[in-house]
């Protein structure tokens, strides 16, 4: 659960610090690769928020051509936050999910089709029972490629579920900001927990993948 408040401005986020608070392991515990760069020039990044990290993890991590994922922090303004100052929606971070991929075997159409149909994008600040604005719904985009293929599949999403009875799409798209990583309990959390709680829900609506 989280506290519905609205996201805070620049001068009203929690300060932050200079450097991580914490320590990881930086492996990741499913694929056994490097959760931190520099990964292999030929892979790609890409971030996204749909609710709860764990469950977001581990949706991208059993993908075909992933490399790596962590879970983690974006699209805020507290440098370097820890999960207690982003639960306080003190920091406007969202829970993020870092996937790195191999783009000739996944490309990032179809990384954006596995977000939309993995959660409820219509929910506003919220997925499910989890309330507050870090489990908002935002992609994350690096370049214009990126923007260009997330905002056309949004809106044939959109669409498509305006059909089936859904509101508007929620979902923001943004500049991707500095992402920073979640404490080490949560990277993988569903792997060490198999049975740890995930709250996410998709719609059951198939998300069209047409060309530009």
């Amino acid at each position: 659960m989280g506290i519905l408040r609205p996201l805070p401005t620049l001068d009203q986020a929690l300060p932050g610090r200079n450097e991580r608070a914490f320590t990881l392991s930086g492996r990741h515990a499913v694929l056994g690769t490097p959760i931190e760069p520099p990964f292999p020039e030929h892979t790609q990044r890409a971030v996204f928020a749909l609710g709860c990290f764990w469950g977001a993890e581990r949706i991208f991590w059993r993908l075909p051509g992933v490399y790596t994922t962590a879970a983690g922090y974006c699209g805020g303004f507290t440098p370097h936050p820890t999960y207690e100052e982003v639960c306080t929606g003190l920091t406007g971070h969202a829970e993020s999910v870092l996937v790195v991929v191999d783009p000739a075997i996944v490309s990032y159409a179809e990384l954006v089709k596995v977000f939309f149909e993995a959660h409820d994008p219509t929910q506003g600040m919220r997925q499910g029972n989890d309330i507050g604005t870090q489990y908002r719904s935002v992609i994350f985009v690096a370049d214009a490629g990126q923007r260009a293929a997330a905002e056309r599949i949004r809106e044939q999403y959109a669409s498509t579920l305006g059909r089936a009875g859904f509101g508007p799409v929620t979902t923001e798209i943004a500049n991707a900001g500095p992402f920073y990583y979640a404490e080490e309990y949560h990277q993988q959390y569903l792997h060490k927990n198999p049975s740890g709680y995930c709250g996410l829900q998709g719609t059951g609506v198939s998300c069209p993948l047409s060309s530009a």
